[in-house]
């Protein structure tokens, strides 16, 4: 059940900052990592290059074609002037309501704004082959250039764990990146097939079904989230 949101203000907003201060002690238990996508290591080094496999570094097949690929599709991102390419079906589901979460919660976002599939093969970082796939977002990627970090606030940080433990390690975030951090980049962190990916869709397709849950209903501060959000921080940290 999602926590519907309120006026956080000063008071919530230092208190939930303690919590996560508090909530960085928790650790966590061992955890299956069966849904894990491969890693590629192509551009490992940070420096970049050319991306040449048949798959993304998620392990998901590159779309490539005259115009738009099959299976990719523009989306308009709800609640928003923006829209984005992406592969159709659960990928498109899952990375539309971590769009629209940060378009609510962290910045609002328009026209131009998103991206999502590509064609052009020259990655900075392994993470930025997964766009070639259509199972990865960059969000205002001006502002959230490859190899930045601190162009978010703590309480966005906050609001971006949040989503990712909601997503249940179906998404990982840029910004975790060690080598070339992208604070504005997410992407689908399973493979084809994932039981997972398909199960958070359905949550998600629910969600938007009915009024009052979802996207722009959540309090990403309250104690139940941020002990979540900082587990799973721990877990895909790991």
């Amino acid at each position: 059940m999602n926590d519907h949101s309120e006026n956080l203000g000063r008071r919530g907003f230092l208190t939930a900052v303690g919590l996560v201060g508090a909530a960085s002690a928790l650790s966590l238990g061992s955890a299956s990592t069966a849904g894990a996508a491969p890693r590629a290591a192509a551009a490992a080094d940070g420096k970049g290059g050319h991306w040449s496999g048949s798959r993304s570094a998620n392990g998901w097949p590159v779309k490539e074609g005259a115009g738009r690929p099959a299976g990719i599709a523009v989306h308009r991102v709800e609640g928003s002037n923006a829209s984005v390419a992406l592969l159709t079906g659960d990928v498109a589901t899952v990375l539309l309501h971590v769009t629209r979460r940060f378009h609510y919660e962290i910045r609002t976002l328009g026209a131009g704004q998103v991206h999502g599939h590509t064609a052009d093969r020259s990655v900075r970082a392994d993470q930025e082959s997964n766009y070639l796939s259509g199972t990865a977002v960059a969000l205002c990627p001006d502002l959230y250039p490859a190899g930045a970090r601190g162009g978010l606030f703590p309480h966005e940080v906050t609001v971006v764990r949040d989503i990712l433990a909601e997503c249940q390690a179906v998404v990982r975030w840029g910004g975790d990146d060690p080598v070339a951090p992208k604070e504005g980049h997410f992407q689908i962190d399973v493979r084809p097939g994932d039981a997972g990916l398909r199960k958070l869709a359905e949550k998600i397709e629910k969600w938007n079904r009915t009024p009052g849950e979802g996207a722009g209903t959540i309090d990403a501060f309250t104690p139940r989230r941020l002990r979540a959000a900082e587990a799973m921080r721990a877990r895909q940290r790991a």
